[in-house]
């Protein structure tokens, strides 16, 4: 691991994107009743991401653990794709990237295991993050990353802590 001990905790969080292609047959389940037989494919997938975040570093060879102070995905479907994003923040000494990146492809995973009785063509494509912030290198952002939500443009600035659940 990277030695981490001489720098100081800062405020620091990232976002992460990521798709999932379903084909129209499985998009039209999911936009008609939510679930699959396994269950509630968005709801499952955003608990499912939450949790993978939470263990990142048990995932990830040498990554630091971190004492996380929120993660938070929203998944949204347009078209027959899953659009999935994923926050995550906390003061530390090193950043959260790992944390958000791992939330979102745990997310796609799950959404692709709910989903694959329905049919074999899914797809998982575009895992990226998509803007970070804090730390020594400050404030970065994709280019290509003007389309986020609502929601989680509300997040790209310091990170304000969300009180309250919105459905994705």
């Amino acid at each position: 691991m990277v030695n981490v001990a001489a720098k100081g905790a800062t405020q620091r969080w990232a976002r992460a994107g990521g798709t999932v292609q379903l084909g129209p047959a499985i998009a039209a389940v999911l936009r008609q009743t939510g679930a699959t037989a396994k269950g509630h494919v968005f709801d499952t997938a955003r608990i499912a991401g939450i949790l993978a975040a939470k263990q990142t570093a048990a995932l990830i060879p040498l990554c630091h653990p971190l004492a996380l102070d929120v993660v938070d995905l929203e998944l949204t479907l347009a078209g027959d794709v899953v659009k999935i994003e994923s926050y995550a923040a906390c003061d530390g000494k090193t950043g959260v990237e790992m944390e958000a990146l791992t939330a979102v492809a745990v997310a796609a995973l799950t959404v692709y295991d709910m989903c694959k009785s329905l049919g074999k063509e899914i797809e998982i494509s575009s895992i990226r993050l998509l803007e970070k912030g804090g730390g020594r290198s400050g404030h970065w952002k994709r280019p290509s990353a003007g389309g986020c939500s609502r929601r989680t443009a509300q997040k790209s600035a310091p990170p304000q802590m969300r009180t309250g659940k919105k459905s994705p």
